[in-house]
């Protein structure tokens, strides 16, 4: 694994004796599509346990509101017909999302919210059934890989993080030339991985081609994940894995 070069960001998080930033100036927009299931849990990840300003958005909406990150929760939207995230990516406020994007406004999407930023061409590649064909819920580890991303940047170099997956369509796939163009551009974010940070088949849960469970755009910008990192973000959970990840980001709002 390539050595991890930190970013001098100001430390952040509860632990920080330092103190928090001011995450209560940055505004967080939240999407809620029909069937959605994960939105409550990251909104109160993000307003809750680490104090950011969150607003709620409905998938009919044309107004962003101002946010300054814009997440797509997990579940199943629209029931996951066709495939998964493929009726949401034409929902009315996926046209505010794209434009946000393009203006290089940051955007995150988790587990079903990575299938549609896939299905909206915001992100290379797309999500398939599982090798098993079975849906998977359990913690898996990962480790960190982009070295220019503000998601993973910031990261501790050589532990794993453990953070919960809970899906069924999560075999991330892309082709041959799109697979080199995203390593050559430092794009993976995570990989699934062993104890002590090695890849192997055994720790690929559902066989995502070169382990990937997260990437992003070239631009560095919009960000997309299998995983759950807002379920591992609270001390009475036993589980703050998540906290530095989201973090990470909105750091990187904040300068």
């Amino acid at each position: 694994m390539a050595h991890r070069t930190l970013i001098n960001w100001p430390q952040i998080g509860r632990d920080n004796p330092h103190g928090l930033p001011n995450f209560a100036g940055v505004k967080v927009g939240v999407i809620t599509f029909p069937g959605s299931n994960c939105d409550h849990d990251m909104e109160y990840a993000l307003g809750t346990e680490l104090g950011f300003q969150v607003e709620r958005l409905w998938h009919k909406d044309r107004d962003l509101k101002g946010v300054d990150l814009v997440v797509l929760p997990g579940g199943f939207s629209y029931g996951d017909y066709l495939r998964s995230g493929a009726i949401a990516r034409f929902s009315p406020i996926m046209e505010e999302v794209v434009a946000h994007a393009k203006r290089g406004g940051r955007v995150l999407g988790v587990c079903n919210g990575f299938q549609i930023l896939c299905e909206a061409g915001l992100l290379p590649g797309a999500l398939r059934h599982n090798e098993s064909r079975k849906f998977i819920c359990r913690n898996v580890l990962l480790r960190p890989e982009s070295l220019m991303a503000p998601m993973t940047a910031s990261l501790p170099d050589g532990r794993p993080l453990c953070i919960p997956i809970a899906h069924g369509e999560g075999n991330y796939t892309i082709d041959d030339a799109g697979l080199d163009a995203i390593e050559d551009g430092d794009q993976v974010l995570f990989r699934y991985c062993g104890p002590e940070g090695e890849i192997g088949d055994e720790f690929n849960p559902n066989g995502s081609v070169d382990h990937i469970a997260g990437v992003c755009n070239a631009e560095g910008n919009v960000f997309g994940m299998m995983p759950h990192p807002e379920r591992a973000c609270s001390e009475s959970l036993g589980n703050t894995d998540g906290r530095a990840m989201l973090e990470a980001l909105a750091s990187a709002v904040v300068a």
